[in-house]
C-alpha cells in the first residue's frame, strides 16, 4: 500500500488557510487540493507490505517519543519546481525547522526499522494546495501566498495515512488514517 506520516494541521489553521483561499480559486486554472486533504508530509512510503504496518506504526512511535511538540504555521508559499514553469502550488510551514527536521528524518528512518523503505525527496515543509497540469507560471500566486500567515498550531500529532489512488472525489487519492501517534 502506498501510505505517508503526516502532520495534519488541525481544523481551524485549515479553515483560515481556505478563508484566504475561497475567493482567490476561481482566478487559478489549477487542481485544487481538498483542504480535508491537506498536510505536511514528514516521509513518504510507496509499497507498504500491508504485514508490516504494525511494524511501521511501532517505528514511528519511537521517533515520535525522541522529538518534542512545536509550534507550527502555515504561512508563506511557493512552487514547484519553480515560480516560472510550476506544477505544484504550495503553502509552507513555518515552526522550530530543527525540531522539525529532525521528526522528519526519524518518520523516513522508521520506514528501514520496519522493513519497508522510503521514496520521495528530503524534506521540505509545504501543504500542497494545487497540482497544475502543463507547467504555468504562477508568480502571482506566490506573492500572494506571501502575505499569508495562518494561525499559530502545536505539531504534536505524526498521522499515518494510507493513500488509496483514484477513490476519492473526482478520482482523486482517498487518504485512510492508519494511526495517530503523539509527539
Amino acid at each position: 500500500m502506498r501510505a505517508f506520516a503526516a502532520l495534519v494541521p488541525p481544523q481551524h489553521a485549515v479553515d483560515d488557510l481556505e478563508d484566504f483561499l475561497e475567493p482567490r480559486r476561481a482566478a487559478g486554472t489549477f487542481r485544487w487540493s481538498a483542504p480535508e486533504q491537506w498536510h505536511v508530509t514528514l516521509a513518504f512510503y510507496a509499497d507498504v507490505a500491508e504485514h508490516r504496518v504494525d511494524d511501521l506504526v511501532e517505528a514511528l512511535a519511537a521517533a515520535a517519543a525522541r522529538r518534542r511538540t512545536t509550534a507550527a504555521r502555515i504561512a508563506g508559499g511557493g512552487a514547484f519546481p519553480h515560480a516560472v514553469a510550476a506544477k505544484v502550488l504550495w503553502a509552507g510551514l513555518v515552526g522550530d525547522d530543527e525540531e522539525l527536521g529532525r521528526l522528519a528524518a526519524g518518520c523516513r528512518a522508521a520506514a528501514s526499522r520496519a522493513g519497508t523503505r522510503v521514496d520521495g525527496q528530503p524534506f521540505r515543509p509545504h501543504v500542497t494546495l494545487a497540482r497544475i497540469g502543463a507547467p504555468q507560471e504562477v508568480t502571482r500566486w506566490v506573492r500572494l501566498l506571501d502575505t499569508y500567515t495562518g494561525p499559530e498550531w502545536a505539531a504534536d500529532t505524526v498521522t499515518l495515512l494510507a493513500s488509496h489512488l483514484g477513490e476519492g472525489p473526482r478520482r482523486r487519492p482517498r487518504y485512510e488514517v492508519l494511526a495517530e501517534i503523539a509527539v
